[in-house]
Order: C-alpha cells, then sequence, then structure tokens
C-alpha cells in the first residue's frame, strides 16, 4: 500500500513531487468527460517514467494478437482504445533552458483534483539549472457538458530573474501506445495547420481508418495584458507547435490560455472534421476559460445532486467512495449506445479500453440508480446491436441455430481477448449479460424492453447454454465440462458452480419472458417465432430438462456447493497462514502452483449467491462464506465488493466494512501495486454496489426497494440517493434512525428490516430497528 494521498472530502491531493509515484499520481488524477480522457500528464515537458494517455471513446485499433500458437475459433486481433493526440502540451524556456522537473530542483509542488467541480490543478516552485526560479500554476478540465472541449489555463511568474520566457503551445500526433504488440505506432498523417492562434491536427488510424481531428486555440497574457509578440510556427509530420518569446522582469507571471477541441468521424463525416473542430472552438475561445469552467462546474454539481454519497466521521472512507463515483461519472454518459465502459476508462492502457462483463456485473447497477434511465438502457442496447455478433462468435465454436456467446472482450461486438482459457472457457460471462436484461427490468419496470431487445439476446444465450451442456451417463446430470469460473486461478475445471446455475437461471428466466410475451404481446411473439425459426415445445422442453436435471457439485458434509469437480482434492490451507512473502501470489506464484493451490483470486461460487441471495437461507449463505471467503486471496479488483455485500447480508458488520474500504481505496493507496496502469473503473461499480447494497442492505424484490442498513462504528452516519419507480430518494443512516426521504411526488413504496411503509412524496419517514 502507498498512502502518499492526503484525506479530504472532496479533493484528491498530493504533496510533494515523487517521481516513483508519479505513473501512480498520473492514473489517480486522470479527468475525462465519456465521450474522451486523459491521465494527469504535466503541460510541460518531463523526461522522466510516465505514461502519456489521451483517448478518444470508440476509436480503436486491431492490435495483431500475439501467441506462440494458434487454434480455430482464436480472435485475430485484441481491440485497443488508443492513445490519440497529446492537446495539453505547452513546453516552456526560461531564459533558453527547458523546464523539466525531471531535470529541475523542485522547491513545492501539490497536485489537485477537485471532484465536486471536475477540475485537475498543479502548484509548483523549480528552480533550473541556471538558478532561476519560477513559480507554476495549471488548472485543466474536458467538459463535462460541451464534451468536445478541454481547456488549459497554465501561469509562469518569474520569482528571482529578469529575462525571457518562450510558450510553445503544441499538438502532437506521433504518439504510441506502450503495449503495442510490436512496437507499431496507429496513426497516419491526414491534414494539419497552424497559424495565428490556432492549431488543427488531422490523423487516421491504420486498419480502422478513424479520423480524429484535434483543434487548439491560445492566447498568452502578461500581468493581465495580451501579449502581441510575434508567434513562430512549426510543422512537421503529425505535429504542429506555435512558439511566443516575451521579456520578463523580476515579478512577472505570464499565464496563456489553451483551448482544445476534438471530433472524430464517429460523429461526423471525415470531410466534415477540421470545420466542426474549428467551430468548436470559436464558440470555446469566444466563451473563454472562466465561462467554460462555470458551465461545467455546474453540470458536476448537478451530477453530484443525484449521485453523491455523505459520509459522517471518516474522511478516508468519504474521500474514497467520492473518487469511485466521480470516475463512474466521468467515464461513462450512457448518451451514446454505441459505447460502453472499459475496466480502465479513460486512464490507461490496461485491457485495451474495451468491454468485458464487468460492465453489467458491476457498473450497471450505478447507472440504474443514480443516472436517467436512457443511460442504464443504453448499456443493454449495446449488447442488442451485437446479438448477431454473439451469433457468429458462437458459430466459430462450433455452436449452431442462433446461441450467441457474447465476447470476453470486445468493442465492437467481435470477441478479441488473447488468452484462450478466457477466450473459450470463461462462457459465465453470458450469464451477466442475461442477468442484466432481468437487473434492468426488475429495476426500472421496463417490462417493454423485452418485446422484443430482451427476448432476443435470452434467447440467444439460452440457445447456447442448451447446446453447451452434455449428459452425463454416469451421473445421469447434464454437466458443463471445460470451463473456466469467474476465478481466474482455476482453469479448464468441470461443473464450475456459478457457471452452471446461472446458466439454469438464465433458462428459467427466458421461459419467464416467453409466458410474459406470449400474453402480453401475442403478435409479435409469432413475428418472433419466424424471424428466429424458434421451435418453442422442442427447445422449451430441453431447456426444463436441464432446469431439472442439473448437475451441481456439493458436499454434503459441510452442507456447501463446491466451486468445481475436485476442489476438495486441493490442500486447504487458508489464506491467513501464507506468509507475506508469498502475497500477492500472482506475482510471486508460478502459474503451476497457483492452479494447484486452494486460493481464489474473486467471489466464484459466492458470485452467484450475490446476485441470488433470495434462493438461499441467511444460514447456507453463512456456510458458503465462512468456507470460500479464507482461501479468497482478493487479487481482483472485483472480490472485495462481492464479499461486503454477502457480509453485510449474513451479519458479519466488521468483516462488510473491512471489504468496502478495501475496494473503495483500492486505487488511492493502491493496494494490489497495479495502479500505474490505470484505475479499476468497473469495480468502482462494485465499490458503489459494496456501499448501496452492503451497508445500506438494498434490494429490489417484486418491483419494490427493501433495505437491511447498518452502521459500520467507526461512523457517525451516512447518507446516499437513488431514484427508484420515477422517485428521487435520499436514504439516510445514523446510530439511531434510518431515514427516507422523498425529494419527488411520486410515492414509493419501501421495506425496511422486513417492515413495509409508502415513503409519500414530499415527505420523510424514519424507522426504528
Amino acid at each position: 500500500m502507498k498512502e502518499y494521498i492526503i484525506h479530504h472530502e472532496w479533493k484528491i491531493i498530493e504533496e510533494g513531487f515523487n517521481p516513483a509515484f508519479n505513473r501512480i499520481s498520473e492514473s489517480l488524477f486522470s479527468i475525462g468527460n465519456g465521450k474522451m480522457g486523459q491521465r494527469a500528464n504535466f503541460e510541460e515537458k518531463y523526461s522522466g517514467d510516465s505514461l502519456n494517455g489521451t483517448y478518444v471513446a470508440g476509436i480503436y485499433y486491431p492490435d495483431k494478437t500475439r501467441v506462440g500458437w494458434w487454434k480455430n475459433g482464436y480472435p485475430e486481433y485484441f481491440a485497443k482504445i488508443i492513445n490519440s493526440t497529446n492537446w495539453i502540451g505547452i513546453n516552456i524556456r526560461v531564459n533558453g533552458e527547458e523546464l523539466d522537473l525531471a531535470k529541475v530542483k523542485v522547491l513545492s509542488f501539490v497536485r489537485e483534483l477537485d471532484m465536486q467541480h471536475g477540475l485537475l490543478s498543479r502548484r509548483f516552485v523549480a528552480e533550473l539549472k541556471n538558478g532561476n526560479q519560477v513559480e507554476v500554476s495549471s488548472h485543466r478540465f474536458v467538459s463535462i457538458n460541451a464534451t468536445e472541449i478541454g481547456a488549459i489555463r497554465y501561469s509562469v511568474k518569474a520569482l528571482n530573474f529578469s529575462g525571457e520566457i518562450e510558450f510553445t503551445p503544441y499538438l502532437d500526433g506521433d504518439v504510441e501506445n506502450e503495449d503495442s504488440n510490436y512496437d507499431e505506432k496507429f496513426w497516419v498523417e491526414v491534414s494539419r495547420a497552424i497559424g495565428g492562434q490556432e492549431g488543427y491536427l488531422t490523423v487516421e488510424t491504420l486498419k480502422t481508418e478513424f479520423h480524429v481531428c484535434t483543434g487548439m486555440w491560445f492566447e498568452l497574457t502578461q500581468n493581465g495584458k495580451k501579449v502581441n509578440t510575434e508567434i513562430t510556427y512549426t510543422n512537421r509530420e503529425k505535429y504542429v507547435e506555435a512558439t511566443q518569446k516575451v521579456a520578463v522582469n523580476n515579478g512577472d507571471e505570464l499565464v496563456i490560455e489553451k483551448l482544445s477541441s476534438t471530433v472524430s468521424s464517429l460523429y461526423y463525416s471525415k470531410e466534415q472534421l477540421v470545420q466542426k473542430a474549428r467551430e468548436a472552438i470559436e464558440l470555446a475561445a469566444s466563451a473563454g476559460f472562466d465561462v467554460l469552467f462555470e458551465s461545467h462546474k455546474n453540470h458536476w454539481l448537478e451530477k453530484w445532486e443525484t449521485s453523491d454519497i455523505r459520509i459522517e466521521g471518516d474522511v478516508a472512507a468519504q474521500q474514497g467512495i467520492r473518487f469511485n463515483v466521480f470516475q463512474l461519472n466521468q467515464t461513462y454518459s450512457g448518451e451514446d449506445e454505441r459505447l460502453n465502459i472499459g475496466p480502465k476508462g479513460f486512464t490507461g492502457e490496461k485491457y485495451g479500453g474495451v468491454t468485458y462483463w464487468d460492465t453489467e456485473a458491476y457498473c450497471l447497477p450505478f447507472y440504474l440508480s443514480t443516472a436517467p434511465q436512457l443511460v442504464s438502457k443504453n448499456l443493454l442496447i449495446y449488447r442488442h446491436k451485437h446479438l448477431q455478433k454473439a451469433i457468429e462468435n458462437a458459430g466459430k465454436l462450433g455452436f449452431t441455430n442462433g446461441a450467441a456467446l457474447y465476447p470476453m472482450v470486445t468493442i465492437n461486438g467481435e470477441e478479441c481477448h488473447n488468452e484462450w482459457e478466457i477466450t473459450f472457457e470463461e462462457i459465465h460471462r453470458n450469464g451477466a449479460i442475461a442477468y442484466a436484461v432481468y437487473d434492468y427490468v426488475n429495476y426500472m419496470g421496463d417490462k417493454e424492453y423485452l418485446a422484443p431487445q430482451g427476448f432476443e439476446v435470452l434467447l440467444g444465450i439460452s440457445r447456447f447454454w442448451s447446446q453447451r451442456v452434455n449428459w452425463s451417463q454416469d451421473k445421469q446430470k447434464y454437466v458443463m465440462l471445460g470451463v473456466t469460473g469467474p476465478n481466474e486461478y482455476e482453469n479448464n475445471v468441470n461443473n464450475n458452480f456459478h457457471t452452471n446455475y446461472i446458466a439454469v437461471w438464465t433458462l428459467k428466466y427466458t421461459l419467464e419472458v416467453i409466458e410474459y410475451l406470449k400474453t402480453e404481446h401475442p403478435y409479435l411473439f409469432e413475428e418472433l417465432i419466424q424471424k428466429w425459426k424458434f421451435n418453442e415445445l422442442q427447445e422449451t422442453e430441453r431447456w426444463a430438462d436441464i432446469i431439472q436435471n442439473m448437475y451441481f457439485p456439493r458436499d454434503e458434509k459441510r452442507g456447501i456447493y463446491l466451486q468445481q469437480d475436485g476442489f476438495l482434492d486441493k490442500d486447504l490451507t487458508p489464506v491467513s497462514e501464507l506468509s507475506p512473502k508469498d502475497r500477492p501470489i500472482n506475482q510471486k506464484w508460478s502459474w503451476d502452483r497457483i492452479l494447484r493451490a486452494p486460493y481464489i483470486k474473486q467471489a466464484d461460487t459466492l458470485q452467484s449467491l450475490y446476485l441470488f441471495q433470495e434462493n438461499f437461507e441467511e444460514e447456507e449463505l453463512r456456510r458458503h462464506f465462512d468456507f470460500y471467503e479464507p482461501l479468497t486471496v482478493h487479487e481482483s479488483s472485483l472480490s472485495p465488493c462481492v464479499h461486503s455485500i454477502l457480509a453485510a447480508r449474513i451479519g458479519y458488520s466488521e468483516k462488510s466494512y473491512e471489504m468496502y474500504l478495501r475496494t473503495a481505496r483500492l486505487d488511492l493507496d493502491d493496494y494490489n501495486n497495479d495502479t500505474e496502469d490505470g484505475l479499476h473503473i468497473t469495480s468502482m461499480g462494485g465499490t458503489w454496489m459494496a456501499f448501496v447494497m452492503g451497508l445500506g442492505g438494498m434490494r429490489v424484490k417484486a418491483g419494490k426497494l427493501t433495505f437491511r442498513p447498518f452502521l459500520p462504528e467507526k461512523w457517525n452516519a451516512y447518507s446516499f440517493r437513488i431514484n427508484f419507480g420515477g422517485a428521487h430518494l435520499e436514504v439516510k443512516k445514523n446510530r439511531d434512525l434510518f431515514m427516507v426521504i422523498n425529494h419527488s411526488d411520486v410515492d414509493v413504496p419501501v421495506t425496511v428490516w422486513g417492515n413495509e411503509s409508502l415513503i409519500k412524496g414530499k415527505t420523510e419517514t424514519a424507522f426504528k430497528k
């Protein structure tokens, strides 16, 4: 753990510059707006260790998969949201010497991210080798409402000298991805132009042929007055810059405002891009930094109005949850059903920035509860639009008759994961997507989504499960062979409990949806039968047989379901008996040793118990938790949240709080020594779940909200906000009472600790256990 971030309720603060932590900070201080984002790289040149990253949503490159051998059905490429034109750059020279924090004496340094207003700031004093000292202040944001615009205000003050300071704002499209498989650069130039106070650079991706045009406008002032010195220009392939030199006296302050626009062929024709970038720049320049920021700030305050979580009595926990909510809000806006959520969002290259099952399992609940309905619905529409590709993916593996296997990793519906034990075997992802359909309909009450989009997705997935199982003569049961469950420290196992369980659940839910369609949309259902060549009687009879006769490995002595066949053959030494020198095992042990060990990367069997708590008695949940949690190393960022929720459900309050705090500060404290690669955006959805579903005990049953809240001993109170059933509710818990405040005119029925109540519009209702 690295605990160098100062605790603050609304800000992420780093005091003092430690180059060894720079990559971590670049991740932590990242900013974005759903359409683009950026690591917290410096505006001025930095020759030290850094991962430069500017990302444009939906713009990707199909990097050739790099493996030593090939198998039928293997994906040909790994899709990557790629590093794009660097628009923040402003080179500074002081009396001819370049300002570079890797080469100067840093006398003071503060980096700050104001989460309430979406503003990244830095302040530092540096002494250059020539003895000149400068005080630098920078403020930067990417507009949350004008999503093509980024803005910088950067000031340099001469502290102990007179002379000359040179400013060079630039656009650099000659960038690369650090994880490029063959050290390949992914961009070629289309056009460039520089003149006056503006510059434009258009680049094109290889293979996918996306175009991105980036524009810049700049203005330099000295002690509040515009500088009119000569501007010199340089341009070369994929690069443009403009330079102004200014004579300064001791104490003078120079300020450059740099505004940028980023537009892509995802939204405009390629022929329009330069003009659209210019129009965006002109509007931004006419408004100016302050006006742009005021509008941006107000939009952030509106987001916090519906998604803020407050904690009294624990600043570290308060900072942690707001950091998670902030990143979720700036990663996905839900305005475009073609976009989704990458595990690292706009904060790093790892995992390619493309879609995993994490979205459905860990992010959807946050957007269901805190954003307009269209936001979460678009996540489902994204998968529905990729249904035909999912059918093609299944076809490559030998499945027929419209069976659909959604990819483990994708950006356009094609599978592009590059590890065979994941690509072919981690098929529980199909169940996560089916559950997302249920989750959305259950929470929103939008059954119309089932006719036809939800049903079509469920049909394809159910057909896959029907073909993926086979009948075991030995067991006289259906079995599922050769899979990998959520616990990726086990590969190619038979009868993974979670995979088998969610497959059966999907078949059951699809049968329920069919009955709904036959009753409420009979004519549409007949059309769907024809469209999908659905032999209802034959196919549903097989589904019912699988539901009735699926095999689940079980240890009757312990009264628990086993993670997979043969799990009890392992040496069940608990994690607590491991030497600290062995942790984390994924960095210390060979893969062979991990596969033979009992240690669990993340919730697996417990994943099913979390999703389907209502199907298990509390004592049964407790038995499973007591067996599996001591064997879990939590080396996946997605693990602590599930354990926190289940621990709360079975009354393990201290464990629930421990797991919540771990997920809330996973990146801020760099628990797993991997924050430098980028933040764990999808696990941040899990953090929200741990708070609202764990500590708040919130579930939706039969269209009604239920709560089983508890207050951690260290806290004085907490509150969170949710949208449900057309109402906006504020939920509060203090030491004595649980309160629900209805800020809308809509009445909402709730159940608290088993007691039913109707929360009328514009009222506050208190409950005491």
